[in-house]
């Protein structure tokens, strides 16, 4: 008897009798309700009742399932998808007539017949695939398939999906129910199009157009017979008659298809044997990218981007990777390029330096672009990829970028851009202190002339004027609050103990900068004293096209935060006036970002033992910092701010600015005073 069962267990026929067991749905669906208090008894019945009497699920409701969230750069090239499921839905008339027939055929030949239930197709189901040895058709109607499809995908939690899927009385009756109330509210050929754009057909493809695109790599469209027949034959099994892994099953599979739709009328003859006389031919086009790691280059900006989709405007990752959104986001496609080519051509993929260019909008905060000699990643073992932030984290200092700090405070407190001081090389501070002794600071080279203006030592970047400024200032509160109000955001953490120690090596830029703070604080000049923080976003549609909106009603990702006045008007159209030097002059140490025609200020910095150097240069309508650092250990970078950061500016603002007319820079607020003096060659 032993041997007796294990033969049975082995025979086709009572295999395909158990896989039918999985796959029959209860087509006696409203007797069984009729029946069930005398079969399961009351307490069962009350359940199965109000789950039959409960109204639609929402995900129901919606005519088509949704598509993968898009984002986009303003010119509306994509950046990435965001997707849980690989899915783009189409119209009706986007899907070839063949692929749609094809379905019907092998899933549900009285699909324009019944009301959603089918029990003539069930035991005819239940006859052919007994008479073959396994299952060649499905029990469950396209519709019952399209209600369990959907509440299984849509599923939030293992819970949920599990219980989409378990095989239970009151799931079926479920299940049956809906389906009879689908049919009632929408049409056959509009269940049709939502289940061939919400059916899995394999290799992560959801859909027809995605699958049409996996397998063949055309829209669903222009599908052929052959090809509409191998995506139908599918449905039922698609990891077993995979096309990509398993070709000759899924030739045989997709004639089982064919024949199907000769049998009813769909199929010539000719087209019969000519279709089943091809091989199955594959042309799988490249899945979409997905996600941050899937954005290249641009990864750090899609990395800040959806951090600030969660945690500021509080769309779920759920949503965001399940609801169809389109994301319109500030990035410059043509300035995202250019940085990323002038950031490698200075430092290459995977060099232990990295160098990061960060652009914002002076007067928006729109974040147009971030690019490093990384691309995003989690590989550890891989130098090239990066899972940290570089143009967001602080982990060194930016150096002499800080001197316009001080001199903000300087030109607010009243001291005029003409202030002359006189100091000695080195410069011993009367203010500060470097622990209990003096604070002693020298300049880098020779060429300082000991009394300078404030224009002529920012210019040229004398640290000993600049310590003494401080000293006038009499502490370096000032020039702390004034970095926070410029938008240096990164200095918040320390800035309290910065003020309590009373750091005259503030203005060297010793404090770890985010190089994306630094190019806001100095975009709050650009816009002549208004500070805006910056963001990724300028609107998220729903699938539909309708922008979310925030619960004032006002759009969601509209949000940008500004702050007029920020600084004082006069004080920043001053320094910009004065900072246009710092590319302009011969004494400048900025001259490598210059561009002819176009007005840049700009301001370089070095850090201590040259562990990093920047360059922060800008427009009215622009804003960029470059940062060059070794992010995992401490390591001289060698040469100076004016050198590699400048010139990494100047190659990736060029070709954008030389497309567009010059915007200058308003007058200055303050009058300057004498030029600097530029000695003698």
């Amino acid at each position: 008897m032993a041997r007796r069962a294990r033969g049975r267990s082995r025979d086709p026929r009572w295999r395909a009798v158990g896989l039918l067991a999985l796959v029959l749905p209860l087509t006696g669906a409203l007797l069984a309700a009729l029946l069930t208090p005398w079969v399961v008894g009351p307490s069962l019945a009350a359940s199965t009742t109000a789950s039959l009497l409960a109204p639609l699920p929402v995900e129901l409701t919606d005519a088509t399932p949704p598509g993968n969230t898009a984002v986009l750069a303003t010119d509306g090239s994509v950046i990435t998808y965001f997707y849980r499921h690989d899915r783009t839905p189409v119209r009706a008339d986007q899907m070839a007539d063949v692929v749609r027939q094809a379905l019907v055929d092998i899933e549900d030949e009285r699909f324009y017949e019944h009301n959603g239930l089918d029990v003539q197709g069930t035991l005819r189901a239940l006859v052919r695939n007994l008479a073959s040895g396994g299952v060649q058709e499905g029990g469950s109607t396209i519709t019952q398939q399209l209600v369990k499809q959907t509440l299984l995908q849509s599923a939030p939690t293992p819970e949920e999906r599990q219980a989409a899927t378990e095989q239970s009385l009151t799931r079926k009756l479920r299940e049956a129910r809906l389906a009879l109330a689908l049919e009632r509210e929408h049409s056959k050929e509009e269940i049709l199009t939502r289940y061939l754009n919400l059916v899995y057909f394999g290799e992560g493809a959801y859909g027809v157009q995605t699958a049409a695109q996996t397998y063949f790599g055309v829209d669903a469209g222009d599908l052929t017979l052959p090809q509409a027949a191998v995506l139908a034959g599918l449905v039922q099994t698609p990891t077993a008659d995979d096309p990509l892994v398993d070709p000759e099953r899924a030739r045989q599979r997709r004639d089982v298809v064919l024949r199907r739709m000769h049998a009813h009328g769909h199929v010539t003859d000719r087209q019969l044997a000519e279709a089943t006389a091809e091989p199955v031919r594959t042309d799988p086009a490249p899945a979409p990218p997905n996600g941050c790691v899937g954005a290249g280059l641009a990864g750090f900006f899609c990395d800040f981007l959806q951090r600030y989709l969660t945690d500021t405007l509080g769309i779920s990752r759920e949503r965001l990777e399940q609801g169809g959104l389109t994301v319109r986001t500030t990035m410059r496609a043509d300035l995202q390029r250019s940085a990323e080519a002038a950031v490698q051509a200075s430092l290459p993929l995977g060099d232990p330096l990295a160098a990061m260019f960060t652009a914002v909008e002076p007067g928006t905060g729109n974040l147009l672009a971030m690019a490093v000699n990384r691309r995003y990643g989690f590989d550890a073992a891989d130098p090239a990829q990066e899972s940290v932030n570089l143009n967001v984290a602080a982990s060194q200092g930016a150096g002499s970028t800080y001197k316009v700090f001080v001199a903000a405070a300087a030109l607010e407190r009243g001291i005029p851009p003409w202030h002359v001081i006189t100091t000695s090389e080195p410069y011993v501070s009367r203010v500060y202190r470097n622990g209990t002794a003096p604070y002693v600071v020298d300049n880098v080279g020779e060429s300082y002339p000991p009394t300078l203006t404030m224009q002529e030592a920012l210019v040229r970047s004398s640290n000993t004027y600049f310590v003494a400024l401080e000293d006038e200032l009499g502490s370096v509160e000032g020039p702390v609050r004034m970095a926070q109000r410029m938008g240096l955001t990164s200095l918040d953490p320390v800035a309290d103990q910065v003020v309590a120690q009373n750091r005259g090596s503030f203005t060297l830029g010793p404090e770890a900068t985010s190089p994306l703070a630094l190019a806001s604080a100095y975009s709050t000049l650009g816009a002549n004293g208004t500070r805006c923080a910056p963001v990724p976003v300028v609107e998220v549609l729903d699938r539909h096209g309708r922008p979310l909106t925030r619960a004032d009603g006002g759009p969601l990702g509209n949000g940008a935060s500004c702050q007029p006045d920020a600084v004082p008007p006069q004080v920043a159209t001053t320094l910009n006036q004065i900072l246009v030097g710092d590319t302009a002059l011969p004494i400048g140490t900025g001259t490598r970002a210059a561009v002819p025609g176009h007005q840049i200020a700009g301001k370089t910095g070095t850090s201590q033992d040259r562990f990093s150097v920047a360059f922060v240069g800008y427009t009215p309508r622009y804003a960029a910092s470059v940062m060059v650092l070794n992010p995992k250990r401490n390591q001289d970078v060698g040469g100076f701010g004016g050198g590699r950061g400048a010139q990494i500016w100047h190659d990736a603002m060029l070709p954008v600015l030389s497309a567009e007319a010059p915007t200058p820079f308003p007058p200055p607020g303050i009058p300057l005073g004498p030029a600097p003096q530029v000695p003698p060659s």
